[in-house]
C-alpha cells in the first residue's frame, strides 16, 4: 500500500476540516463550482471524477474473465453477496437505521436522500483497493483479476436497475434520465476509455509500461478523490456543523452491513469448499464499496449540498479502517478456515 492508500482515512479527516473551512470563508467560489453544469452534470466534479475512475479501471483486465470457471465456487458466492445481498441488506438497514431508529436526529428533509445515498453506495462492488486488500490476505490473484472484470461487466447492465428497483421502493423519486446519464458517463465511458489506454500501453511497451503508468497515474487518482471531497465538504460544511453527529450516524449501517456482507461470503465459501486464498479476497470484494462511482451518481442524481452526497462520502471516510480489520480476521482465522470438513476435502 502506498501512504495515500495506507492514510487515506487520514487525508479524508483532513478534507473534511479543509471544506468545511473553505466553504465557510469563500461561499462565492462554491457557488459559482455548484452553477458550472451541463444537462445536470457539474463539470468540475465529473473532470475529478473521471481523475478517479479511469486510473483504477486501467488496471481491470477483462481477458480475465475466462478465468472464472477454475474457481466457480468463490465466483458464485461472491456473485451472489455483491448482487443478491449487498444493495438490499444496505437498503433494509438504511430504513431502519435512517428512516425509523435515527429519525429524529437527523434533517427531516434529508432523510430520503441519506437512503438513496446508502444504496447508490452499496450497489456497486469496490474495482480498485480490492486489488490491495487481496494482496495483504495473499489471496489468488487470478481470482481477484477475474471476479472484478466479471463485476465491472455486471456492473454496466446492473447498476441501474437496482438502484432504480430499491429508490421506488423506498419511495424516493427515481430520476431515470440522470441515473443512466450517470451510468454512461462514469461506468461505459470510462470502461472503455480505460481499456483503450490499457491496450495501448502494452502494445507500446508491454507490462513493464503499463507498471510504470498505474504508478505514475495511482497518487492522480487519490488526489482528485480527496479534491472532491473538499468540494463536497465546502456545500455540506453548514449542516455538519449544526448537526455534527450526522457523519456517526450515517456510519452505523454502513459498518453493519459491510462486517456482515464480509462475514457471510466468508461463511458460504469456507460451507462450499472454497481455499481460504480465494475465500479471503471473496469476503473483501462481498464488503468494498466502488465508493467513486457511488460519489459520482450521487452528485449527478442529488447534487453537491445533498445527503446522498455525504452519505457516500462516509463511506470512502471509513474504508480504509473497516477493511483492513477484516484483512486481519481473515488471516488470523486462516487455521480455523481450513479446518472446516468442506474445504479439507477439497484440498486432499
Amino acid at each position: 500500500m502506498s501512504i495515500f492508500e495506507r492514510y487515506l482515512s487520514v487525508w479524508v479527516s483532513l478534507c473534511i476540516l479543509a471544506g468545511i473551512a473553505l466553504g465557510y470563508l469563500l461561499p462565492d467560489v462554491f457557488q459559482s463550482i455548484a452553477a458550472a453544469e451541463i444537462a445536470q452534470v457539474n463539470l468540475p466534479v465529473a473532470v475529478l471524477i473521471w481523475l478517479m475512475i479511469v486510473p483504477m479501471l486501467i488496471k481491470v483486465d477483462f481477458k480475465a474473465l475466462g478465468e472464472v470457471r477454475k474457481h466457480w465456487r468463490g465466483v458464485g458466492v461472491t456473485l451472489f453477496i455483491n448482487w443478491a445481498v449487498k444493495p438490499f441488506s444496505m437498503a433494509a438497514l438504511g430504513w431502519l437505521f435512517i428512516g425509523w431508529l435515527f429519525r429524529d436526529m437527523l434533517p427531516e428533509g434529508q432523510i430520503d436522500s441519506y437512503i438513496a445515498g446508502l444504496i447508490l453506495l452499496a450497489a456497486a462492488p469496490c474495482t480498485a483497493m480490492v486489488f490491495v486488500w487481496s494482496n495483504l490476505t495473499k489471496g489468488e490473484p487470478n481470482f481477484t483479476l477475474s471476479q472484478v472484470a466479471l463485476n465491472d461487466t455486471i456492473m454496466v447492465f446492473a447498476f441501474a436497475p437496482i438502484v432504480g428497483l430499491l429508490l421506488g421502493l423506498s419511495a424516493i423519486t427515481i430520476p431515470w434520465q440522470t441515473l443512466l446519464l450517470s451510468v454512461g458517463l462514469y461506468i461505459v465511458i470510462p470502461v472503455i476509455a480505460a481499456q483503450l489506454v490499457r491496450s495501448q500501453l502494452l502494445r507500446s511497451g508491454g507490462e513493464g509500461a503499463l507498471q510504470i503508468a498505474l504508478d505514475r497515474i495511482q497518487p492522480l487518482s487519490l488526489i482528485a478523490l480527496l479534491a472532491t471531497l473538499v468540494l463536497l465538504f465546502g456545500f455540506q460544511g453548514e449542516q455538519i456543523l449544526a448537526q455534527p453527529l450526522i457523519i456517526v450516524l450515517l456510519a452505523v449501517p454502513i459498518l453493519i452491513q459491510v462486517y456482515f456482507n464480509s462475514g457471510l461470503a466468508y461463511l458460504l465459501n469456507r460451507v462450499t469448499g472454497e481455499a481460504h486464498c480465494v475465500a479471503a479476497p471473496s469476503a473483501l470484494i462481498g464488503a468494498s464499496n466502488f465508493f467513486e462511482l457511488a460519489v459520482a451518481a450521487a452528485i449527478s442524481i442529488f447534487g453537491l449540498q445533498s445527503g446522498a452526497a455525504l452519505a457516500t462520502v462516509v463511506g470512502v471516510l471509513i474504508e480504509v479502517p473497516v477493511m483492513l480489520s477484516i484483512v486481519s480476521i481473515v488471516n488470523k482465522s486462516k487455521g480455523w478456515y481450513e479446518r472446516g470438513s468442506a474445504v479439507s476435502r477439497n484440498q486432499i
